[in-house]
């Protein structure tokens, strides 16, 4: 089995909302870019989520976007062993730094985990005692085809309060 490793985060100090998958696949290590295999739904998920056609735009636009709408993009694992992509067949998994990044980030509100091995690890690594918000949405994956992409759109959507109550604090009336 091959060793593989993620790439570095994309964030920046402003990131209100940080998406985690575990390790990218074939398609994206080749590439070197987050989430480049053509069936993965990523882009669009989070396209809907902040309402930007994220598909259309260019690989570097679409970082940009995201930073700029506060989100930032990551991955569980620095490096593990695995033939393919397949989550379930991740072996020898030595996690990301992920403590430190978030500690890193003064304005981060919740954390996204795309995928099950994502939530997974990712708790772990982030420990019992945060105060931000952790939720576990359905993978991106072609290889996660029990829900249909209107039904993994839906649940994504949850994201949505953390970048306008983030983007709105300054407003609160405390009501």
């Amino acid at each position: 089995m091959t060793r593989k490793s993620s790439f570095a985060p994309v964030v920046r100090d402003d990131t209100r909302l940080l998406l985690l998958g575990s390790l990218p696949g074939e398609a994206s290590l080749r590439a070197a870019r987050y989430y480049a295999h053509p069936q993965n739904r990523f882009w669009h998920l989070v396209g809907a989520v902040i309402g930007v056609d994220l598909p259309a735009l260019e690989y570097e636009d679409r970082l940009a976007v995201l930073l700029d709408h506060g989100i930032g993009l990551w991955d569980v694992v620095k490096s593990g062993k695995r033939e393919g992509s397949l989550d379930a067949a991740l072996r020898e998994v030595e996690g990301n730094a992920l403590y430190d990044l978030v500690a890193e980030l003064p304005n981060l509100a919740a954390i996204g985990f795309n995928g099950g091995t994502a939530a997974r690890i990712g708790r772990r690594l982030i420990g019992a005692e945060t105060d931000l918000a952790l939720l576990d949405l359905p993978s991106s994956s072609p290889a996660f085809a029990a829900m249909s992409l209107a039904e993994k759109t839906d649940k994504w959507l949850a994201l949505r309060p953390f970048l306008t109550e983030r983007k709105d604090s300054s407003c609160e009336t405390g009501a």
